[in-house]
């Protein structure tokens, strides 16, 4: 049996792939208008500035779609742990527009992708060293949640008005 999905609750009773549709299109509107200084501003004290988080999520869509992947291509494929903090630091210096564009464009991309799956495709399993053995389809509903986690958090910097300065 496959581990919860840590966004399930995020998600709800949302099919995956409506929410991976939607959301990003959803970030873009709330973020459009937002200046460089916003984007650096965050929804609560410690956590990101929105313009990290934007960079988070084209990263999460490398590298989770990437795993999809190679679970698809691969017999008894086991994937590979990634810390997100670490990869921050990689990926740091990328403007919030820059990050954007990368995120959006690449879930077009995969939506192609995850549209085309069969049902033997979504359910294929593969393991993960810290969750077990999962499916494409686990992917798919983690991703489709952890853009719905997000999204509140953008909402809430502009429900205020302006994202929270982290200065």
């Amino acid at each position: 049996m496959a581990a919860a999905n840590p966004y399930g609750e995020d998600l709800g009773t949302r099919r995956p792939l409506d929410a991976l549709a939607e959301t990003p299109g959803t970030i873009r509107q709330l973020v459009e208008r937002w200046s460089e200084t916003d984007f650096e501003g965050t929804y609560a004290p410690g956590k990101w500035s929105f313009r990290k988080v934007l960079v988070h999520l084209a990263q999460t869509e490398l590298a989770l779609t990437t795993r999809a992947r190679f679970a698809l291509s691969q017999d008894g494929y086991a994937s590979q742990s990634f810390s997100q903090d670490d990869w921050m630091a990689i990926d740091n210096q990328a403007g919030a527009r820059t990050a954007l564009d990368a995120y959006t464009s690449l879930r077009q991309f995969n939506l192609a992708m995850w549209r085309a799956l069969t049902p033997e495709q979504i359910d294929r399993t593969f393991t993960h060293p810290e969750y077990g053995e999962l499916t494409v389809g686990w992917i798919m509903a983690q991703m489709a949640g952890h853009d719905i986690h997000h999204l509140k958090q953008f909402q809430q910097g502009s429900h205020t008005g302006r994202p929270r300065d982290v200065r």
